[in-house]
């Protein structure tokens, strides 16, 4: 069954390959969404695909790269997507 989430990344996130990382997780796992940058120093990341793989991805975004220093996750389901990429911005 496919889901699809969004989360909300604080800490230190910015500058220390988080998105890229992400999107290397997503690649690996078959998944769809996006990783962005926010104005607030936050990273926003949207994950769709296997409930499962999600969940995975979901699980990694709790402590990131080793460079990162992640203090907060929120989490929302967000309606499936019909996307088939993971994109960084």
């Amino acid at each position: 069954m496919k889901v699809c989430y969004i989360a909300k990344v604080t800490g230190v996130v910015q500058g220390v390959y988080f998105r890229a990382s992400a999107q290397n997780i997503a690649i690996d796992h078959a998944l769809s969404g996006y990783a962005h940058n926010l104005e607030d120093g936050s990273v926003e990341v949207m994950v769709c695909g296997d409930e499962d793989n999600v969940q995975h991805m979901l699980d990694w975004l709790h402590q990131g790269p080793d460079e990162a220093e992640v203090e907060n996750v929120t989490v929302d389901q967000t309606h499936p997507r019909d996307i088939n990429h993971f994109s960084i911005g």
